[in-house]
Parts: structure tokens; C-alpha cells; sequence
């Protein structure tokens, strides 16, 4: 799936998706393929995400450095819950969890940004 916007906001954008994964903008012009994705308002990251079970703070941790308002958490090409310890400890640090498919979070980022949200994403490949 291919998404065109305008760049509405500063940062990585998702422009598209498909088999090989997330294709991202940067924002200096050069454009990426990554298979899992960590996002923040200024980068973008290959990610070689544990098992969501599995997931926690640590694996995160490339996201969790600057000022966000909740994470972005794209499951794979279902939606599941999000750790319940993973849960916890990021609402501690006043840092909301939002869980969807990982193609509905790659759309959320776009429109989340556009608004200028401080938010980060991790993105499981979308055949996880």
C-alpha cells in the first residue's frame, strides 16, 4: 500500500508498506525499507523486535529518551494487548500505550504527526 501526503510534519514519514515492510521518508530526502520500525519525531531505526510477550522497556529503550506522549505499538498484522508489565512501567513514566495492527499504526503515525503529537512507534513486521 502506498500512502502520499504532503510532508505535514518533521520527522520520518511511512509512505507505504508492503512484503518487505515499512517504506520511510526521511527527512533529508533519502528513503528506507525496514521490516520492524522504531520511530521517533526525528528517526527512524531498524528494529529486531523480541516477542511481544517478551516485550519491555529495554527493547524500547531507543524510544523512550526524549519527551512522548504515548507509544505507537503496531502488533503485526493483528492487533494484540500489549504486555501488562510493559503497561505498567511505561504508565509510571506518564507514557500511554496504544495498541493496534501494525498497518493501522503506520497510518496513525502519519496523522498523529501531521498534528505535531510527541509520539514514537514500534512497529512489528506485518507478518509477525
Amino acid at each position: 500500500m502506498r500512502m502520499d501526503r504532503e510532508r505535514p510534519a518533521p520527522g520520518p514519514l511511512v509512505r507505504g508498506f508492503g512484503a518487505g515492510g515499512y517504506r520511510v521518508d526521511a527527512p533529508d530526502g533519502t528513503m528506507g525499507v525496514y521490516p520492524a520500525l522504531l520511530l521517533t519525531a526525528t528517526r527512524a531505526d531498524i528494529w529486531s523486535p523480541p516477542p511481544l510477550e517478551a516485550l519491555d522497556e529495554i527493547a524500547l529503550a531507543p524510544l523512550l529518551g526524549g519527551p512522548i506522549e504515548f507509544l505507537l505499538l503496531g502488533t503485526g498484522d493483528t492487533l494484540r494487548r500489549a504486555p501488562k508489565a510493559l503497561t505498567a512501567v511505561l504508565d509510571a513514566r506518564g507514557i500511554g500505550v496504544e495498541a493496534m495492527d501494525s498497518r493501522a499504526a503506520a497510518r496513525a503515525w502519519g496523522v498523529l504527526r501531521a498534528e505535531e503529537r510527541q509520539i514514537a512507534a514500534a512497529l512489528y513486521p506485518l507478518d509477525y
